[in-house]
């Protein structure tokens, strides 16, 4: 006999946590193989691939992300092979179970909630007596009739087997990211999380959990992010796990954290920006809304005062980058007060702000109380949100383009001197900046095509221009400091229009050779020789003084030649100025 669990993951990258607990939990008893695929493979072939392995029981592993592809899979596996016995399992399967088996019959079963217990026992009655009475947690039909049993109690975490130390994953551990879970639960009540449901928080073992680490690191993993929910809601345990990651740490590796910001003490970010490497940690910070009313109504208590001072603290040690959220759609966060929220979050420059919009999750109490602020929603997973009595269609599709603008010139930091001066010094705030940009782009059909670098910045380009922004010189000035930033390796040709032509580019040169001093001592050290110098650098004129601009944010007007020399084994780009 033959077991198989399955899942279809957004990106190859990532790897399902769920699955392997289900499997280190069933064996040895019953032993089990992994099959993973992605939502973006065709369905054909991941039928065919699990049929060829000839299994008698295929369990998958549901989310909103992959419930639609994986219900294609299931109709087509039982069509070819209809005494397959098909589990389902996951959060979005957990709530509403009758309806799934109503929907998808060709489902023979439903794991219900934490599933290690049930999906062991629930194979132990099939392979054996097929009496499917006495276990919790599963929903089936008996008799033309669909049976529901509750959940029998929680898993004591401490006793579940390590799901870590797979053979069979070792191979790809460097080349995916690793989840790995010290607690499950979450101590808030945000109504649009399934988090909420679960009260309390219960811990692994400690131990454990810190030797898991040290196989993963030692067998190749290079991004193991934790899936608590959040991490440091125990100060002592969350300083432990830090002090012990600093101390453990294996070379470019990364680990990322969910944390709750505003009841993070100073203290403890004092610890991190004094003793943790550069790039060892990556926090991501669920900020959701700044606007009172509206976390008061999804039940979330934030102190956007103490958040704003943990993130500010940890930018200003230059040790972690951050990855704050935003939640376009909750209850009655109009257009407008989306905008200050946004700007809020922006006003603290996270290394990437990720816009979002409200999903209404099976079992929150958002979906569950949708009529009292009129939401209308989708149908089908991920349940998106179309309006609310506060937020029209319209507006989504206005914040849509915000976040689509957003990713490629602030996430992806193509472009951060010249956002920056346009966000400050060009457009009445950065909201407004993305809005205007955004639908600028979208009227012209750009969300719809790829994009090479060249093509970002001249269609910035083109859009300031288009709007006679004042100072636009200035802004290009900034937009060729970027461009040569971005690069590694010296590029081809520029996407604007040279300011020197040969014999200029020559003149240059030759001052520079005759006094490297005024370039200051970076350049000096370089001690680059005239050859070096016209095969690995280029040459720019801007309109003011770009030093004093980079080193003290004031812009004063002088005609400046900005200097890029590119490192030809690709460690980076510097840039020097020259003031005439």
């Amino acid at each position: 006999m033959k077991t198989i669990m399955c899942t279809l993951n957004a990106k190859y990258i990532h790897t399902s946590l769920s699955i392997r607990y289900l499997k280190a939990y069933a064996e040895p008893e019953f032993p089990v193989q992994l099959a993973e695929y992605t939502i973006k493979d065709p369905i054909l072939n991941i039928v065919s691939e699990l049929y060829s392995k000839k299994p008698d029981v295929i369990g998958f592993s549901c989310y909103i992300w992959n419930i639609e592809e994986t219900i294609k899979v299931i109709q087509a596996l039982k069509k070819i092979q209809p005494d397959l016995c098909i589990i389902l399992g996951g959060p979005e399967v957990t709530y509403d179970v009758t309806e799934w088996l109503e929907r998808i019959p060709e489902v023979d079963f439903i794991v219900v909630g934490e599933g290690e217990i049930t999906f062991k026992s629930l194979l132990a009655a099939i392979y054996g007596d097929n009496d499917f009475s006495k276990i919790g947690g599963i929903a089936y039909r008996c008799d033309g009739k669909n049976v529901v049993h509750p959940q029998i109690g929680k898993l004591d975490l401490k006793s579940i087997p390590s799901p870590y130390r797979f053979e069979e994953d070792r191979a790809e551990l460097g080349k995916r990211v690793t989840y790995i879970e010290t607690s499950r639960g979450c101590p808030f009540s945000c109504q649009f999380c399934l988090s909420s449901i679960e009260v309390g928080v219960r811990y692994f073992d400690r131990e454990k959990i810190k030797e898991d680490i040290r196989y993963l690191m030692d067998n190749g993993a290079k991004t193991i992010k934790f899936v608590d929910r959040t991490f440091n809601i125990s100060r002592s345990y969350a300083m432990e796990m830090f002090q012990f990651l600093i101390d453990e740490h294996r070379k470019d590796v990364v680990f990322q954290f969910e944390i709750t910001a505003d009841i993070m003490r100073p203290e403890v970010i004092q610890f991190l920006n004094d003793h943790a490497p550069a790039g060892l940690f990556r926090f991501e910070i669920g900020v959701q809304s700044t606007n009172d009313q509206t976390n008061e109504l999804v039940q979330r208590r934030q102190n956007f005062d103490k958040l704003s001072r943990t993130v500010t603290m940890v930018k200003e040690g230059k040790k972690i980058d951050q990855h704050l959220d935003l939640i376009a759609g909750l209850p009655e966060e109009d257009y407008h007060s989306f905008r200050k929220t946004f700007n809020d979050v922006f006003a603290m420059r996270p290394e990437e702000l990720q816009l979002g919009f409200l999903k209404m999750l099976r079992g929150t109490g958002l979906r569950i109380r949708a009529n009292d602020h009129q939401y209308i929603y989708s149908d089908h997973a991920p349940y998106e949100i179309l309006a609310n009595n506060v937020l029209s269609f319209d507006d989504i599709i206005r914040i849509k383009q915000v976040e689509d603008v957003l990713e490629k010139y602030w996430n992806d930091h193509r472009m951060n001197a010249a956002v920056e001066y346009l966000v400050t010094k060009v457009f009445s705030s950065p909201f407004d900046f993305f809005q205007e940009f955004g639908t600028y782009w979208e009227e012209r059909g750009w969300s719809r095509i790829g994009h090479q670098l060249e093509d970002l910045f001249q269609r910035l380009y083109q859009f300031l221009e288009d709007k006679e922004i004042e100072d636009l010189d200035v802004v290009l000035g900034l937009m060729k400091y970027d461009y040569f930033k971005t690069h590694k390796y010296k590029p081809r040709k520029p996407w604007w229009e040279q300011s020197y032509n040969k014999q200029e580019r020559s003149a240059v040169y030759s001052s520079v050779l005759e006094h490297p001093n005024q370039l200051g001592s970076d350049f000096l050290n370089l001690r680059l020789t005239e050859k070096e110098m016209y095969k690995h650098t280029m040459l720019e004129e801007v309109p003011f003084d770009l030093s004093q601009y980079l080193n003290t944010g004031e812009l004063n007007r002088s005609q400046c030649t900005m200097l890029a020399y590119f490192d030809p084994s690709g460690v980076g780009t510097a840039v020097f100025s020259i003031n005439k």
